[in-house]
């Protein structure tokens, strides 16, 4: 009776607790599933932590690792962990949802509140359908992207077997925007391949552009140009993020190219390497993880401007973390808007939710919060320059992966402040929230209102 009674309370949480709890049962199953010693090399040993860093930063396809993957899992175990990403990017409920539908089982209004919170969705129509077509899209872009990679990849390796598997897991790493690798330097061995960085690229843009994004290109692709208008062809969240999404590479690109003009890596490379170093590492940042260079090599300016990048990360209803594209959008034209004197957000021919822009403050304004507090904590307890400190913040939070090579060498108090970071970047700054706050109630009374001096 009392497994029951715990059975019951667990069903009536909150949707959020329900959805976090969700996550939490995933990181410990992968840290089991990942302890297994038939997936490691011989020899290999992980202590605890060890293992329950990667299963956090694997579901929440973020990339940082304690241990080198190469040198710890072996076929098999790459595979287990390329299943236990495609949960952390795609999503719990989504492959949940696919589970239930192949049983033939209905989903619930609970089930489907789920869903609408896991997606970030405003509403709950269509849920069901939509889950569907985002496994269908990134399924087929895995597996046009394991053929690809699979097929040029046999030039590299010396057998078929070793060329598929990591085109497999290449594709996946990169589609989810996981940032994990098997070469054992992520895509450094690629450098000057620049066939194999922009397959890696595209993977990467289509995992992080949103799936509501790539869900309404199919739509348009599918039903016709003819029968919709022009002006009406795609929603306001996907004109404001997919603006957003390519200028911050457009931005990151540029300033790289600039910032490290004169620096000491860019001094002996051609103006094509230049670019390709520039371009891949600007659309990384947006939630990749994976690098064509030691990021350390590059300035503290650049560093800094990373370190923004990957704050802000990948679009909303994606694999990516951070506070996300539109949310920036919307403080940005907030801004703008306010200094030219108007009371509304209007762009694309469309305003604003007032909802909508406090939200996007909410969440940009806790988030610097916990990263400086994360800053904060570790400069105490760890031994690394503060510019290490702060870009390997911003990578756990942005869910992105990129380091400076300090990982490994954390303390375990400084490897759990990177986990939180990492599983709140993943479940977003408002599940964090809701799960802290409690119940929502009503005000029954108010107080008069009075004005106060801001700025």
């Amino acid at each position: 009776m009392k497994i029951f009674s715990k059975i019951f309370k667990i069903t009536q949480l909150s949707t959020i607790r329900l959805i976090v709890l969700f996550y939490v049962v995933a990181v410990l199953f992968s840290t089991i599933l990942l302890s297994f010693p038939f997936f490691h090399n011989e020899g290999v040993e992980l202590t605890f932590i060890d293992l329950l860093f990667t299963a956090v930063s694997a579901v929440s396809v973020t990339g940082l690792t304690v241990v080198s993957t190469a040198e710890t899992f072996n076929a098999a175990g790459s595979i287990a962990l390329a299943v236990v990403l495609q949960f952390g990017g795609i999503g719990i409920m989504t492959l949940g949802t696919l589970i239930w539908v192949l049983l033939g089982k209905k989903i619930g209004l609970k089930g489907r509140a789920l869903i609408q919170i896991d997606q970030n969705r405003a509403t709950l129509g269509g849920l069901v359908n939509l889950l569907l077509k985002v496994f269908k899209i990134v399924l087929i872009v895995e597996l046009v992207g394991t053929i690809i990679l699979s097929t040029y990849f046999l030039q590299y390796f010396d057998t078929w077997y070793e060329a598929i598997l990591q085109g497999f897991f290449g594709a996946v790493s990169a589609t989810t925007n996981a940032g994990f690798d098997i070469t054992g330097s992520s895509l450094q061995p690629f450098s000057n391949d620049y066939f194999v960085q922009f397959v890696n690229m595209l993977l990467l843009i289509l995992g992080a552009i949103g799936f509501p994004v790539l869900i309404e290109v199919q739509d348009l692709i599918s039903k016709g140009r003819r029968e919709i208008h022009p002006k009406n062809s795609f929603s306001l969240f996907t004109k404001l993020t997919t603006l957003t999404f390519f200028i911050l590479i457009l931005v990151g690109f540029v300033l790289i190219l600039l910032l490290e003009h004169n620096g000491t890596f860019f001094a002996d490379k051609s103006w094509h390497e230049r670019i390709f170093y520039s371009l891949f590492q600007s659309v990384t940042t947006r939630n990749g993880g994976l690098s064509t260079m030691d990021v350390s090599e590059f300035t503290n300016p650049t560093l800094i401007m990373m370190c923004a990048l990957m704050f802000i990360g990948a679009s909303p209803s994606s694999v990516g973390g951070g506070i996300r594209t539109t949310t920036f959008a919307i403080m940005l034209l907030t801004i703008y808007n306010f200094s030219k004197g108007r009371q509304s957000i209007k762009v694309f021919g469309r305003e604003i939710e007032t909802e909508d822009i406090i939200r996007s403050f909410i969440v940009i304004t806790t988030a610097g919060m916990l990263c400086i507090l994360a800053i904060i904590v570790l400069t105490q307890i760890e031994n690394f320059p503060l510019m290490a400190i702060m870009f390997e913040v911003s990578s756990a939070f942005g869910t992105t992966g990129l380091s400076m090579g300090i990982t490994p060498e954390l303390s375990t108090p400084g490897k759990c402040v990177i986990i939180f970071l990492m599983f709140v970047g993943r479940i977003g700054i408002f599940s964090f929230l809701f799960l802290l706050r409690g119940y929502t109630y009503k005000d029954n009374y108010h107080y008069p209102k009075e004005k106060v001096i801001i700025g």
